[in-house]
């Protein structure tokens, strides 16, 4: 998007959004957003008006809002028809990123014991044999894509071995992931994605099933017996909570790893300042969150009760999209904003969200970021990108900030 179509432009759409255009380009969109439109007009399709918010305070106090729902149930009366877009979405929609208090108090309660700080601990090993086990299949060659071979099938490893589900079926989850993350409304793209969610949901059907006859110790069988005590959970809301577990449980950290690795590449001085400083490596995983937030959009959220904000009348109905990227790069906020600085004090950005929809799995995110980054720079002394940073491309994804590839040698 050039600058002449940004200064013509006056409502985005979900397509826009959604372009590699658009992320090559967003970070100085949103500068200038923040500056003069910090509430930017959004067409959503099916989904109806929208508004882009870029401000980081304004992101925090909407992230709180209670005139703010993620379960539409709780803003549409029983005459309103709810926006479809997929007929294959609904038995995946009934998860806590998609409630409200008191229901999604009670789903997060459901699982938050599998995230807790001990919990997330006790992977530690773990996670370090998983990064050097997939490392030794590479280093051979002196060359890998961080994300085929390393960033994407580490964290999926992990969440499959928590879940309980089998490690050949992780691929697949990749294909079903990027189906549920797409917010297109291309016709052939939503016929695919539509496609797609009915595979995953017969395959949850099948592992359910399999799960019932042969529970174990893994955390699919603990909310399975939660459903089965039937005040707890619905069947609707086991399926979700398991999809959602699934993608959540490793599309951020995809990113976060690949991000935070694309960063340090195109940043030597930041780069051989970690080698040399290892004990900056958590001050530098909160930095790559705030620089490449891994989640560039949040999911929808819809106006309960009508507000002003700006000057501007939020109507019921509307959707409120909120960038963490923008807000990460604020510049009230954070001083030198699109500098990337490891040793960052006071770092406070909002990659993992803000209130009752903080990132459940965010000390995860960050243990297996910790031990994927440092175990690649001590085994990897010599590694750099494999081509020029310009030719690295952002893929076309309205949620998720997510490289295509991230060619390496070392």
């Amino acid at each position: 998007m050039s600058s002449k179509e940004k200064n013509s432009v006056t409502i985005l759409t979900e397509s826009q959004l959604s372009s590699r255009a658009f992320k090559d380009e967003a970070y100085e969109f949103y500068k200038e957003l923040r500056k003069s439109q910090p509430l930017y007009p959004l067409s959503l399709g099916a989904l109806g008006k929208g508004w882009l918010i870029s401000r980081y305070d304004d992101a925090i106090h909407l992230l709180k809002n209670e005139k703010l729902k993620k379960n539409y149930e709780n803003v549409f009366t029983a005459k309103e028809k709810r926006p479809a877009l997929l007929k294959n979405e609904e038995p995946l929609t009934k998860h806590m990123l998609n409630s409200d208090p008191p229901d999604h108090n009670r789903l997060r309660t459901l699982v938050q014991k599998a995230f807790t700080h001990r919990m997330i601990l006790q992977l530690e090993d773990k996670i370090q044999n998983i990064a050097d086990s997939l490392l030794d299949k590479v280093q051979p060659n002196k060359l890998m894509n961080l994300v085929d071979d390393y960033a994407f099938p580490l964290p999926i490893i992990v969440i499959s071995e928590m879940l309980g589900i089998p490690l050949e079926d992780r691929q697949k989850f990749r294909v079903w992931s990027q189906a549920i993350i797409d917010f297109s409304d291309a016709p052939e793209r939503l016929q695919e994605n539509d496609h797609l969610l009915g595979e995953f949901v017969e395959y949850l059907e099948s592992l359910v099933r399999k799960k019932r006859s042969e529970p174990s110790g893994d955390l699919i069988s603990a909310l399975i017996q939660a459903e089965s005590e039937g005040t707890q959970l619905s069947t609707e809301e086991l399926y979700s909570m398991i999809m959602l577990l699934i993608v959540a449980g490793h599309e951020t950290t995809v990113n976060l790893i690949t991000n935070m690795t694309y960063a340090l590449m195109c940043h030597g001085d930041q780069l051989e300042k970690l080698r040399q400083q290892p004990d900056l490596m958590n001050s530098a995983i909160e930095e790559a969150l705030r620089f490449h937030s891994p989640v560039e959009l949040t999911t929808i959220r819809w106006t309960a009760e009508p507000f002003i904000l700006h000057g501007q009348e939020i109507k019921r109905k509307d959707v409120i999209i909120i960038s963490l990227a923008s807000a990460n790069r604020d510049e009230k906020i954070f001083p030198n904003a699109d500098i990337f600085d490891i040793e960052r004090k006071n770092n406070r950005h909002i990659a993992f969200g803000h209130g009752n929809h903080f990132c459940l799995g965010a000390q995860l995110a960050r243990l297996e970021a910790k031990i994927a980054i440092s175990t690649l720079l001590r085994r990897c002394p010599n590694i750099q990108l494999k081509g020029e940073k310009e030719q690295m491309k952002w893929k076309g994804n309205f949620l998720m900030r997510a490289l295509e590839e991230l060619p390496l040698s070392f």
